[in-house]
């Protein structure tokens, strides 16, 4: 029985550790099916999200899904620290427990716990004393753990909301640009004035960079992807989405704007899809309605002319965007359903309000009130005055 109690304390403590230097520590993805963190996550996410798609209110039902990645962490630490008091409690058992119990009297598996708890926590209250050498060096030894553990986490906290401010910053600047949610008629429309070729490519060259930064901090630290927006009608997921609907269009038909770059971002964004799905544990969904049915596509063709945007409408048009969502979409669809996170339509199904459509409304007013048939003729008495003083400042 103490054999046994010393190789599956061993093996718990060995398994804890083991999991939190991946969960934290290490830089890359984690390893092994059987890990706890991942247990611990499809054991809690699928219960939560049922519960959650129960309420029929969006908003509420968004601030519950929204609880979830900041209380996942506070459970995963509470299910890390407890699974180590019983590793070294089963460690002082295979010992027999050897304890002076001054409350007990007699100690026993209890007081093992009680000893592990207290000395992980660091509180030593000196109640249970240890009569034997190793059970003073496993006490030692669990402290130390317990500081090491409690440091790591207070390191931890700060990386993680910086790579989840990091995401968001560039979400919500997105609003202005692709509206809410973000749909790719929308960016290009936006984008449609003279001169826009150069904003439109670098929009897409930070994208690109906002991609790879998503890739490599949600692949070291997955929890950030149940890590919620500030806003309903937000997520990383439909902004990531819609920048590959853009690039996409740009790819397969778009006339006049730098299809190089578009390229370049729909590689690193599609990476970031793909990857993510994998890391967890997404298979690329089959079945699920068509994004832009025919009627929808030529809605988008018909809105991108109207906005003088110059399209390859050839008979193979449609089918190079099809060859192109195909790369993406199924990835993209399983992500969604898993998180709960609807992705964006290629055409807003209705109009929406943002701020951006405020913004346009009075800068609207503003270039039609200087036109030159809106503007009022000066008095000549004010022209005359208005040369005389531009004349008595060049004298000088």
């Amino acid at each position: 029985m103490r054999v046994v109690a010393l190789i599956a304390g061993i093996l718990c403590l060995l398994t804890i550790l083991f999991d939190a230097f991946q969960t934290i520590i290490l830089p890359r993805r984690a390893i092994g099916r059987f890990r706890i963190t991942r247990i611990f996550y499809i054991v809690t996410w699928r219960p939560w999200a049922f519960f959650a798609r129960r309420i029929r209110h969006p908003r509420p039902r968004e601030t519950v899904f929204s609880y979830y990645g900041p209380l996942s962490l506070l459970l995963l630490l509470v299910v890390w620290a407890a699974s180590m008091v019983v590793g070294f409690a089963l460690l002082f058992f295979a010992l027999g427990s050897p304890f002076s119990d001054a409350t007990a009297g007699h100690a026993g598996f209890r007081t093992d716990l009680y000893v592990s708890g207290t000395t992980l926590f660091t509180l030593g209250l000196g109640d249970v004393v240890p009569h034997s050498a190793w059970s003073r060096a496993i006490v030692i030894l669990e402290s130390g753990t317990g500081l090491g553990l409690l440091a790591i986490v207070m390191g931890y906290f700060p990386v993680l909301y910086s790579a989840f401010s990091r995401r968001e910053v560039s979400i919500s600047l997105l609003d202005a640009r692709a509206g809410s949610p973000p749909t790719a008629a929308e960016l290009m429309r936006r984008h449609s004035y003279p001169g826009a070729d150069q904003a439109l490519s670098l929009l897409l060259v930070e994208w690109e960079r906002w991609s790879a930064e998503l890739l490599e901090s949600h692949i070291s630290y997955p929890l950030l992807c149940y890590f919620r927006s500030q806003h309903g009608n937000q997520s990383w997921l439909s902004a990531l989405t819609a920048i590959l609907d853009t690039s996409a269009l740009l790819i397969a038909g778009v006339r006049g704007h730098e299809a190089r770059q578009a390229q370049l971002t729909f590689a690193m964004a599609r990476h970031a899809v793909v990857d993510l799905a994998q890391v967890l544990s997404q298979k690329p969904a089959t079945g699920a309605a068509d994004r832009l049915p025919p009627e929808r596509s030529a809605q988008l063709y018909d809105l991108l002319c109207q906005s003088g945007i110059s399209i390859c409408r050839d008979a193979h048009s449609i089918e190079r965007l099809r060859e192109m969502r195909a790369l993406y979409e199924g990835y993209a669809e399983a992500l969604a359903r898993y998180l709960n996170m609807p992705l964006p339509p290629w055409v807003a199904a209705h109009p929406f309000k943002d701020n951006w459509l405020t913004v346009a409304r009075v800068r609207e007013k503003a270039e039609a009130a200087n036109t030159p048939e809106a503007s009022p003729a000066l008095p000549e008495a004010a022209v005359q005055s208005t040369i005389a003083h531009i004349d008595h400042h060049h004298d000088f």
